[in-house]
């Protein structure tokens, strides 16, 4: 139990690593957040899925409880997440922010 709860937070740290760097490396806000809506969601599912499994190893009714409630947080950023993104986004082109094309300088 303990090894995937550690493969699972593994896992999320290395997709939040790799959203950090691609924020820091594409050229334009829409591809930053493309990176970060895709691979920082991902991480932090896998970050708090991990936590929850390491919190109810015990097996008790509080920690199944406190699981429980990592779960929910689960949901709530698996669909707050993308939705804030996609917000983003469409506020960036309404403002009339355009995409970077190959052969432009980076913003």
């Amino acid at each position: 139990m303990e090894t995937i709860a550690v493969i699972f937070i593994l896992t999320g740290l290395l997709f939040d690593l790799g959203g950090t760097i691609g924020i820091l490396r594409l050229p334009d806000v829409y591809t930053r957040l493309h990176m970060a809506g895709k691979l920082d969601t991902l991480g932090s599912l896998c970050l708090l899925l991990g936590l929850a499994v390491v919190n109810a190893i015990p097996l008790g009714t509080a920690e199944l409880f406190v699981s429980g409630k990592i779960l929910l947080i689960l949901i709530l950023v698996f669909i707050t997440s993308p939705t804030a993104t996609h917000a983003m986004v469409d506020a960036g082109i309404k403002a009339g922010l355009t995409p970077w094309r190959k052969g432009d300088m980076r913003r």
